[in-house]
Protein backbone atom coordinates (compact mmCIF):
# COMPACT_ATOMS: atom_id res chain seq x y z
CA UNK A 1 0.00 0.00 0.00
CA UNK A 2 1.28 3.54 -0.68
CA UNK A 3 2.31 5.65 2.27
CA UNK A 4 -0.60 7.74 3.47
CA UNK A 5 -0.20 11.52 3.49
CA UNK A 6 -2.60 13.47 5.66
CA UNK A 7 -3.51 17.10 5.03
CA UNK A 8 -2.76 19.11 8.18
CA UNK A 9 -3.76 22.77 8.30
CA UNK A 10 -3.28 25.57 10.83
CA UNK A 11 -4.80 29.06 11.15
CA UNK A 12 -2.51 32.01 10.52
CA UNK A 13 -0.85 33.07 13.77
CA UNK A 14 2.17 34.88 15.20
CA UNK A 15 5.42 33.00 15.79
CA UNK A 16 8.48 34.21 17.72
CA UNK A 17 11.78 32.54 16.89
CA UNK A 18 14.93 32.31 19.00
CA UNK A 19 13.25 32.87 22.38
CA UNK A 20 15.20 31.71 25.45
CA UNK A 21 12.89 30.06 27.99
CA UNK A 22 13.20 28.48 31.43
CA UNK A 23 12.85 24.70 31.05
CA UNK A 24 11.21 24.29 34.47
CA UNK A 25 8.39 26.66 33.59
CA UNK A 26 7.16 24.69 30.58
CA UNK A 27 4.00 22.57 30.64
CA UNK A 28 2.78 19.47 28.80
CA UNK A 29 -0.68 18.62 27.48
CA UNK A 30 -0.85 14.82 27.23
CA UNK A 31 -3.68 14.98 24.67
CA UNK A 32 -1.42 16.75 22.18
CA UNK A 33 1.76 14.78 22.83
CA UNK A 34 3.12 11.28 22.54
CA UNK A 35 4.05 9.57 25.82
CA UNK A 36 7.51 10.52 27.05
CA UNK A 37 10.20 7.84 26.87
CA UNK A 38 12.29 8.17 30.04
CA UNK A 39 15.17 6.06 28.72
CA UNK A 40 15.34 8.17 25.57
CA UNK A 41 15.48 11.35 27.65
CA UNK A 42 18.27 9.89 29.80
CA UNK A 43 20.20 8.88 26.68
CA UNK A 44 19.98 12.44 25.35
CA UNK A 45 21.05 13.82 28.73
CA UNK A 46 24.07 11.51 28.89
CA UNK A 47 25.32 12.75 25.51
CA UNK A 48 23.97 16.28 25.53
CA UNK A 49 25.89 19.12 23.88
CA UNK A 50 24.23 22.37 25.04
CA UNK A 51 25.26 24.28 21.91
CA UNK A 52 23.63 21.66 19.66
CA UNK A 53 20.27 21.19 21.39
CA UNK A 54 18.46 23.40 18.89
CA UNK A 55 15.03 24.96 19.43
CA UNK A 56 11.96 23.31 20.83
CA UNK A 57 8.44 24.28 19.76
CA UNK A 58 6.06 25.92 22.23
CA UNK A 59 2.50 27.21 22.24
CA UNK A 60 1.84 30.23 24.42
CA UNK A 61 -1.80 30.21 25.41
CA UNK A 62 -4.00 33.17 26.32
CA UNK A 63 -3.18 32.84 30.02
CA UNK A 64 0.54 33.25 29.23
CA UNK A 65 1.50 29.68 30.07
CA UNK A 66 3.74 27.91 27.58
CA UNK A 67 3.05 24.32 26.50
CA UNK A 68 5.56 22.08 24.74
CA UNK A 69 4.43 21.08 21.26
CA UNK A 70 7.65 19.42 20.11
CA UNK A 71 10.81 18.85 22.15
CA UNK A 72 9.65 17.29 25.41
CA UNK A 73 12.53 14.81 25.42
CA UNK A 74 15.11 17.57 24.95
CA UNK A 75 13.46 19.56 27.74
CA UNK A 76 13.53 16.49 30.03
CA UNK A 77 17.18 15.89 29.10
CA UNK A 78 18.04 19.48 29.99
CA UNK A 79 16.43 19.03 33.40
CA UNK A 80 18.39 15.82 33.97
CA UNK A 81 21.62 17.51 32.90
CA UNK A 82 21.03 20.62 35.03
CA UNK A 83 20.59 22.95 32.05
CA UNK A 84 18.21 25.76 33.05
CA UNK A 85 17.24 27.36 29.72
CA UNK A 86 16.62 26.33 26.12
CA UNK A 87 15.90 28.16 22.89
CA UNK A 88 12.35 27.96 21.57
CA UNK A 89 10.05 28.71 18.66
CA UNK A 90 6.95 30.16 20.30
CA UNK A 91 3.53 30.04 18.60
CA UNK A 92 0.70 32.32 19.75
CA UNK A 93 -3.08 32.03 19.56
CA UNK A 94 -3.40 28.29 18.98
CA UNK A 95 -6.11 26.10 20.49
CA UNK A 96 -5.21 22.70 22.00
CA UNK A 97 -6.49 21.11 18.78
CA UNK A 98 -4.23 23.41 16.75
CA UNK A 99 -1.30 22.39 18.96
CA UNK A 100 -1.98 18.75 18.12
CA UNK A 101 -1.95 19.55 14.41
CA UNK A 102 1.30 21.52 14.81
CA UNK A 103 2.85 18.51 16.54
CA UNK A 104 1.89 16.27 13.62
CA UNK A 105 3.26 18.77 11.10
CA UNK A 106 6.56 19.07 12.94
CA UNK A 107 6.94 15.29 13.16
CA UNK A 108 5.61 14.32 9.73
CA UNK A 109 8.98 13.82 8.08
CA UNK A 110 11.52 13.50 10.88
CA UNK A 111 11.31 11.81 14.29
CA UNK A 112 7.89 10.57 13.26
CA UNK A 113 5.76 9.47 16.23
CA UNK A 114 4.49 5.92 16.52
CA UNK A 115 1.26 5.38 14.55
CA UNK A 116 -0.76 5.00 17.77
CA UNK A 117 0.63 8.28 19.16
CA UNK A 118 -0.14 10.00 15.86
CA UNK A 119 -3.65 8.56 16.03
CA UNK A 120 -4.39 9.86 19.53
CA UNK A 121 -2.89 13.27 18.79
CA UNK A 122 -4.82 13.38 15.52
CA UNK A 123 -8.05 12.75 17.42
CA UNK A 124 -7.27 15.71 19.65
CA UNK A 125 -6.60 17.77 16.54
CA UNK A 126 -9.89 16.71 14.96
CA UNK A 127 -8.22 15.29 11.84
CA UNK A 128 -11.15 13.79 9.84
CA UNK A 129 -9.32 10.55 9.04
CA UNK A 130 -8.68 9.79 12.71
CA UNK A 131 -12.11 10.96 13.83
CA UNK A 132 -13.87 8.75 11.25
CA UNK A 133 -11.69 5.77 12.17
CA UNK A 134 -12.50 6.24 15.85
CA UNK A 135 -16.23 6.53 15.07
CA UNK A 136 -16.28 3.22 13.21
CA UNK A 137 -14.20 1.37 15.78
CA UNK A 138 -16.34 2.68 18.63
CA UNK A 139 -19.49 1.50 16.85
CA UNK A 140 -18.00 -2.02 16.93
CA UNK A 141 -16.94 -1.71 20.56
CA UNK A 142 -13.29 -1.69 19.53
CA UNK A 143 -10.27 0.44 20.35
CA UNK A 144 -7.06 0.89 18.38
CA UNK A 145 -3.56 0.22 19.64
CA UNK A 146 -3.06 -3.39 20.77
CA UNK A 147 -4.23 -6.81 19.68
CA UNK A 148 -6.99 -8.20 21.88
CA UNK A 149 -10.63 -9.22 21.72
CA UNK A 150 -11.72 -5.60 21.94
CA UNK A 151 -8.78 -3.84 20.31
CA UNK A 152 -7.13 -3.76 16.88
CA UNK A 153 -3.35 -3.62 16.80
CA UNK A 154 -2.91 -2.87 13.09
CA UNK A 155 -2.90 0.91 13.52
CA UNK A 156 -1.28 1.90 10.22
CA UNK A 157 -3.26 -0.67 8.25
CA UNK A 158 -6.60 0.49 9.60
CA UNK A 159 -5.78 4.15 8.96
CA UNK A 160 -4.64 3.39 5.41
CA UNK A 161 -7.85 1.42 4.81
CA UNK A 162 -10.04 4.34 5.88
CA UNK A 163 -7.86 6.84 4.03
CA UNK A 164 -8.17 4.88 0.79
CA UNK A 165 -11.74 3.55 0.89
CA UNK A 166 -13.56 5.43 3.67
CA UNK A 167 -15.14 4.54 6.98
CA UNK A 168 -17.93 2.47 5.43
CA UNK A 169 -15.44 -0.06 4.11
CA UNK A 170 -13.78 -0.37 7.52
CA UNK A 171 -17.24 -0.85 9.05
CA UNK A 172 -18.03 -3.66 6.61
CA UNK A 173 -14.57 -5.17 6.98
CA UNK A 174 -14.90 -5.51 10.75
CA UNK A 175 -18.38 -7.02 10.40
CA UNK A 176 -17.19 -9.54 7.81
CA UNK A 177 -14.18 -10.57 9.91
CA UNK A 178 -16.31 -11.02 13.03
CA UNK A 179 -18.96 -12.87 11.02
CA UNK A 180 -16.34 -15.28 9.74
CA UNK A 181 -14.17 -15.92 12.79
CA UNK A 182 -15.98 -14.45 15.76
CA UNK A 183 -14.97 -11.69 18.13
CA UNK A 184 -11.38 -12.58 18.99
CA UNK A 185 -7.97 -10.97 18.67
CA UNK A 186 -7.05 -13.15 15.70
CA UNK A 187 -10.04 -11.84 13.74
CA UNK A 188 -8.55 -8.34 13.80
CA UNK A 189 -5.20 -9.38 12.29
CA UNK A 190 -3.88 -6.57 10.09
CA UNK A 191 -3.27 -8.80 7.07
CA UNK A 192 -6.80 -10.21 7.22
CA UNK A 193 -8.42 -6.80 7.64
CA UNK A 194 -6.26 -5.39 4.86
CA UNK A 195 -7.20 -8.18 2.45
CA UNK A 196 -10.92 -8.04 3.24
CA UNK A 197 -10.94 -4.24 3.15
CA UNK A 198 -9.15 -4.09 -0.20
CA UNK A 199 -11.63 -6.62 -1.59
CA UNK A 200 -14.63 -4.64 -0.35
CA UNK A 201 -13.10 -1.34 -1.41
CA UNK A 202 -12.66 -2.58 -4.97
CA UNK A 203 -15.64 -4.89 -5.42
CA UNK A 204 -17.96 -4.21 -2.49
CA UNK A 205 -20.95 -2.98 -4.51
CA UNK A 206 -21.66 -6.50 -5.74
CA UNK A 207 -20.84 -8.36 -2.52
CA UNK A 208 -23.18 -9.75 0.13
CA UNK A 209 -21.17 -9.41 3.34
CA UNK A 210 -22.83 -12.37 5.06
CA UNK A 211 -22.02 -14.60 2.10
CA UNK A 212 -18.44 -13.35 2.14
CA UNK A 213 -18.11 -14.17 5.86
CA UNK A 214 -19.40 -17.69 5.24
CA UNK A 215 -16.98 -18.25 2.36
CA UNK A 216 -14.03 -16.99 4.41
CA UNK A 217 -14.90 -19.33 7.29
CA UNK A 218 -15.35 -22.27 4.90
CA UNK A 219 -11.83 -21.62 3.59
CA UNK A 220 -10.37 -21.89 7.10
CA UNK A 221 -9.89 -20.39 10.52
CA UNK A 222 -8.22 -17.02 10.98
CA UNK A 223 -5.04 -18.82 12.06
CA UNK A 224 -5.07 -20.91 8.89
CA UNK A 225 -5.63 -17.79 6.78
CA UNK A 226 -2.75 -16.01 8.47
CA UNK A 227 -0.42 -18.97 8.00
CA UNK A 228 -1.28 -19.24 4.31
CA UNK A 229 -0.78 -15.50 3.75
CA UNK A 230 2.65 -15.60 5.38
CA UNK A 231 3.61 -18.70 3.44
CA UNK A 232 2.56 -17.37 0.04
CA UNK A 233 4.03 -13.90 0.54
CA UNK A 234 7.37 -15.29 1.74
CA UNK A 235 7.62 -17.53 -1.32
CA UNK A 236 7.71 -14.35 -3.38
CA UNK A 237 11.21 -13.60 -2.05
CA UNK A 238 12.67 -11.04 0.34
CA UNK A 239 11.35 -8.04 -1.59
CA UNK A 240 7.82 -9.43 -1.50
CA UNK A 241 7.60 -10.26 2.19
CA UNK A 242 6.63 -6.83 3.58
CA UNK A 243 3.27 -5.66 4.86
CA UNK A 244 2.11 -4.42 1.46
CA UNK A 245 2.84 -7.78 -0.14
CA UNK A 246 1.04 -9.62 2.66
CA UNK A 247 -2.07 -7.51 2.26
CA UNK A 248 -1.94 -8.09 -1.52
CA UNK A 249 -1.65 -11.83 -0.88
CA UNK A 250 -4.58 -11.68 1.54
CA UNK A 251 -6.62 -9.82 -1.08
CA UNK A 252 -5.90 -12.49 -3.69
CA UNK A 253 -6.91 -15.23 -1.27
CA UNK A 254 -10.17 -13.40 -0.45
CA UNK A 255 -10.91 -13.13 -4.17
CA UNK A 256 -10.22 -16.86 -4.52
CA UNK A 257 -12.54 -17.71 -1.63
CA UNK A 258 -15.29 -15.52 -3.07
CA UNK A 259 -14.96 -17.05 -6.55
CA UNK A 260 -14.95 -20.65 -5.37
CA UNK A 261 -18.03 -22.48 -6.66
CA UNK A 262 -19.17 -19.53 -8.78
CA UNK A 263 -19.80 -19.65 -12.51
CA UNK A 264 -17.19 -18.05 -14.71
CA UNK A 265 -19.33 -14.99 -15.47
CA UNK A 266 -19.92 -14.38 -11.74
CA UNK A 267 -16.29 -14.44 -10.70
CA UNK A 268 -14.22 -11.41 -9.81
CA UNK A 269 -11.07 -10.97 -11.84
CA UNK A 270 -7.82 -9.97 -10.16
Amino acid sequence: MPKTKYAFELPKHDVDFGVEVDVDGLLLDSKAQRNINDSHARHIANHIVPEAIGSIVLSQREDGRQYIVDGQHRRAACQLAGIKTIMAEVHHGLSPADEAILFLIKNRESHKPRPIDEYHVGLTGGVPLFVETDRVLTSHGLALGSSSTNSVGAVSGVLQLVDRYGGEVLDRTLSVAEGAWGRRAESWDGMLLGGIGTFLGRHGDGVDDRVLSAKLLKAGTSDKWRSEILSQSSRGGFNNSGTGSRVSTAYRLVVGAWNKGRKADQRIEL
